[in-house]
């Protein structure tokens, strides 16, 4: 049997997906399932049952589950402006060190979600190597719970045994329930959609000019494909990138989303929430080089054609995978 956590969520779904396309339907979902978008994502998914996160996690180390091939530990609390550490020390960090301990004692093949938002502004860089964790300094307290399970992982001695994914920036169908936390894309479509305008935050930083402000996007179907590489190369562990190793720009996104509906639209910068500029970043790119030495080659859709996959097969309908 192999596990996911974080089931009906927007990774968790995918890596279903994903699983399902190899025929491995032997999967038990872990989630909390509190919202109708989520249900949605595991309707046309097969799977074998279902556990509520918190059962999961008390059934796991008392020895309930056995003969577990491998656990995708993606279930977290994901919002960049969460501010309650507590919350986030236990569902993020103690919950993840749970499962890491239980299934490097167990010999379970594990693989968890870490995030690109442990590398801050970037000023230290975007490198997956584990000498450089003690210089990042990320710029919330999502961030900060994903790096400490990393740091804790190291110093275990667990990343022998381990691959921790940092996810750059996600998008794609399966996502609808995120709300604020919705990529770019799917929160621009409605309106670029009706009016063929985009909102796009102003930059507050003069070396980038409004909308030039670049990220490394990433489809969710190139992100399933890079994840499941480690589950069939079970030699590979610690912590790896998971980007484009290219970053672009929010007009590049916008132009990308007019030309996918075939519009000829309007870009509007808007003022960005005080609250957000202090844990701003204008710019990440996946350093992807370790990830590429492990064996791990193939290629990323571009963005013009993840964004055109996107908008025709799954926003035009509000379709899933």
């Amino acid at each position: 049997m192999i596990v996911v956590t974080g089931a009906a969520g927007f990774i968790g779904s995918a890596v279903i997906w994903g699983l399902n396309l190899r025929k491995e339907h032997d999967i038990l979902a872990v989630d909390t399932i509190d919202d109708p978008q989520k249900k949605l994502n595991l309707a046309p998914l097969k799977y074998t049952g279902t556990v509520e996160k918190d059962a999961f996690r008390d059934q796991l180390c008392t020895g309930k589950y056995k003969g577990l091939r491998a656990i995708f530990h993606l279930g977290a609390i994901s919002s960049t402006t969460e501010n309650n550490w507590e919350l986030l020390n236990d569902v993020n960090v103690q919950y993840s060190k749970d499962i890491i301990e239980y299934c490097v004692q167990k010999n379970i093949r594990i693989i968890y979600a870490s995030s690109a938002a442990v590398y801050g502004d970037g000023s230290s860089g975007y490198t997956d190597s584990e000498q450089m964790f003690e210089a990042l300094q990320p710029l919330n307290l999502y961030g900060r719970s994903k790096l400490l399970v990393d740091t804790w992982a190291r110093d275990k001695g667990f990343l022998k045994r381990a691959v921790g994914l940092r996810y750059f920036n996600v998008f794609g169908p399966n996502e609808y329930h995120k709300g604020t936390m919705q990529s770019v894309i799917a929160k621009s479509f409605p309106l670029a959609y009706e009016r063929g305008e985009i909102r796009l935050f102003k930059s507050y930083n003069p070396a980038y000019a409004h909308g030039e402000q670049k990220r490394d996007f990433v489809y969710i179907k190139d992100v399933v494909r890079a994840t499941l590489f480690f589950l069939d190369h079970s030699a590979q562990s610690g912590i790896f990138n998971i980007g484009t190793g290219v970053a672009r720009s929010w007009n590049d996104v916008a132009h990308a989303l007019f030309s996918a509906l075939n519009k000829k639209g309007t870009i509007t910068y808007v003022d960005m929430p005080e609250a957000l500029r202090g844990q701003y970043q204008y710019f990440t790119e996946a350093n992807i080089s370790k990830l590429r030495a492990a064996g791990c080659n193939d290629s990323f859709e571009t963005l013009e054609d993840s964004i055109t996959n996107y908008v025709q097969d799954y926003l035009l309908g509000n379709h899933h995978l």
